[in-house]
């Protein structure tokens, strides 16, 4: 798709047609489009540029689990890519097969010398090519490669990727629970049935988490949470003074 890209999982995108194009911020907030791949369990990859600027986010299940921009990749391309965004680039969205997106979930900043097994998922680069392995299978080829051999596996099942601090810093934070809050995770307390009925299972799980230590960034990595849908849920938390921030 980015013939002669410098970053790697740019370069090993192939060609597709999108599903969305031209995508603006004056038009889609970007949290809302992600909501939005997220409830579809969309498969495929972004695209937004901007100048001499771009940056690529691979999406599995959803979920944001790899990207690269012309200097980083992970959680810090992602953050260029809401950055060049929220500038006013143009967005795509690509459609792929789910395993041809899995095993592109493994393409991050480095290749492997990696020996090939009969059970490999993945994609193995050389000079002029790239194949794609499922299962020891090879499914696609891709003439795109690296000036040396290397493999990058596909996890077993890819990690969702979270915001950096300086995009989300109110994830990285702890917060502290009231005793209101404390009452809410008692199941003996007439305060857990009232949150019970307010947030449900899966409020009364996250509130558990922030009691026992864990950060929102963290409780989603676990959990498989996006952040934006964790972030109106903490400031309703606060607001109705279950937490306070640390």
């Amino acid at each position: 798709m980015f013939p002669g890209a410098t970053p790697f999982l740019a370069r090993f995108l192939p060609a597709v047609t999108p599903s969305h194009t031209g995508i603006q911020t004056g038009f889609c907030n970007l949290h809302d489009f992600l909501r939005f791949l997220h409830d579809q369990d969309w498969y495929g990859f972004l695209h937004a540029g901007l100048g001499e600027q771009a940056a690529y986010v691979l999406v599995y299940e959803g979920r944001t689990v790899a990207a690269a921009a012309l200097s980083s990749t992970g959680e810090q391309a992602l953050g260029e890519l809401l950055h060049l965004y929220g500038q006013g680039a143009p967005l795509s969205a690509y459609p792929l097969d789910k395993h041809l997106a899995h095993i592109l979930s493994g393409v991050g900043s480095r290749a492997w010398k990696f020996n090939l097994t009969d059970d490999f998922t993945g994609l193995h680069a050389r000079p002029g090519e790239a194949v794609f392995y499922d299962q020891g299978q090879v499914v696609a080829t891709l003439p795109a490669g690296l000036s040396y051999e290397g493999a990058f596996p596909a996890p077993l099942r890819p990690q969702t990727l979270i915001l950096p601090r300086s995009l989300a810093g109110w994830a990285h934070h702890s917060y502290a629970a009231t005793l209101r809050g404390r009452d809410a995770v008692n199941a003996i307390t007439t305060a857990h049935q009232g949150f019970r009925a307010r947030y449900g299972q899966d409020g009364l799980t996250f509130q558990k988490a922030l009691v026992d230590g864990l950060t929102p960034a963290e409780y989603a990595l676990r959990h498989d949470v996006t952040l934006h849908d964790l972030e109106a849920l903490l400031r309703d938390l606060i607001a109705a003074g279950y937490l306070k921030d640390d």
